[in-house]
């Protein structure tokens, strides 16, 4: 369960993010464009060790009321690891969605234009559900990606209770003892989730992956 409410609301917010920002900067023309996607995709060269101390850090100082975090701020809580989870992904989706944006004619948003259609409406009735394969496909990788992730849980997350599943699997085994039986069995257990999505969705990546892959 703690692992549904870090993946379903970092992906969520990782596709919305990224396809605003890949609208903005493949579909409309303006001065800053390939720099803020350069920038969004350098972003993801970046190790995550790299910024794991100044992070735990700002979590740590960053002061919150304790009817919102038991812990006092930012630390122990599931917002922590959905928002660095959300950021780090953010690049990768942007320049995906951004390239699969250019392939679409321009003359489907000139003409929202014409009928006098806004920013938000050519982005969320017109592109947006043209994307839905890229959509799909990114959602899968996503979702696998995010709850696989050990490392953020891990650092951010004190309590045993709070840990996502790939994360707990880690205090099956102690200094003195391992029971290698009941590690297969809880690995087993967390590929389940993630089987199902891409079964769910396999059409949908499919498509996603080979769109592009030929012309005419």
């Amino acid at each position: 369960m703690n692992s549904v409410i870090i993946t379903v609301p970092a992906v969520l917010l990782t596709l919305l993010f990224a396809s605003m920002m890949a609208f903005a900067v493949s579909r409309v023309s303006w001065k800053f464009n390939i720099t803020l996607l350069i920038m969004f995709t350098a972003g993801n060269l970046l190790p995550p060790q790299v910024l794991a101390a100044p992070l735990f850090e700002m979590f740590k100082h960053l002061t919150l009321p304790y009817s919102f975090s038991d812990s006092g701020n930012l630390l122990n809580t599931y917002i922590s690891v959905i928002a660095v989870d959300t950021a780090f992904q953010i690049g990768f989706c942007t320049f995906v969605l951004s390239n699969y944006m250019k392939a679409l004619s321009p003359d489907l948003t000139e003409a929202a234009l014409v009928d006098g259609a806004g920013i938000w409406r050519q982005y969320w009735n017109i592109i947006l559900p043209l994307c839905r394969p890229a959509l799909a496909a990114l959602g899968t990788l996503e979702v696998i990606f995010i709850y696989n992730d050990f490392f953020w849980p891990l650092l951010f997350i004190q309590s045993g209770d709070r840990l996502p599943v790939t994360t707990a699997i880690n205090n099956l085994q102690g200094e003195f003892l391992s029971n290698y039986n009941l590690l297969a069995a809880g690995a087993t257990i967390t590929v389940i989730p993630t089987l199902i999505i891409y079964l769910v969705l396999q059409r949908q990546f499919v498509a996603g992956l080979t769109l592009g892959s030929s012309k005419g």
